[in-house]
């Protein structure tokens, strides 16, 4: 496998909200229109319903907008991922990894699990498996999956080149710089 890009994870800014919903209808738009589900004002609507400058973190790879994740306290106890999409030059690659890993070596050490849905049929599930996602139940369009602390928690892994410099915004070619943010993502149902 090749070796991963530079990434960093920083808080999301009301500015960034368009951002989302395109890279969202961008990446599931296929698996949505295969499940008869497309409907554009829908998943913008659900976007917005999700999005959180307290909970959604942008993905930067080398300083670019290159994916964004929710990480949420969920009503059953611990953490509710959504809102992970990456940029599909990205994917496959290990970058998806790399992130949920992060993410999930956090809730190990604040010993929570993480539940989250993911739409029937796609691709990510198979990540989510791997990496100790269970199915908790199944219906015609989504898979809720839990994931259990593990039982020794190591601390969570840096991501790779936290910079402090300027990133490019994804609706604007610079920004000011925002602290990086370790800590906070799985898809969303539409």
């Amino acid at each position: 496998m090749n070796s991963l890009p530079a990434w960093t994870l920083v808080p999301a800014g009301p500015e960034d909200l368009e951002a989302v919903v395109e890279l969202k209808a961008l990446v599931m738009r296929a698996d949505l229109e295969r499940l008869g589900r497309w409907c554009p004002e829908r998943s913008r609507e659900r976007v917005r319903k999700s999005f959180s400058t307290r909970h959604t973190s942008l993905l930067l790879v080398e300083g670019a907008f290159a994916g964004c994740v929710t990480v949420r306290p969920d009503d059953r106890g611990g953490r509710h991922l959504e809102l992970f999409y990456l940029a599909p030059h990205l994917q496959g690659r290990g970058l998806g990894g790399a992130v949920l890993r992060h993410l999930l070596a956090e809730a190990d050490a604040a010993r929570e699990p993480v539940h989250l849905v993911v739409l029937r049929g796609s691709a990510a599930r198979r990540l989510y498996e791997r990496h100790g996602f269970a199915v908790v139940h199944e219906d015609p369009v989504d898979v809720t999956m839990l994931r259990e602390p593990a039982p020794t928690a190591a601390p969570p892994p840096s991501p790779r080149a936290v910079s402090s410099r300027s990133a490019p915004s994804p609706g604007r070619s610079t920004r000011s710089a925002r602290p990086p943010r370790s800590g906070t993502p799985a898809s969303c149902g539409a």
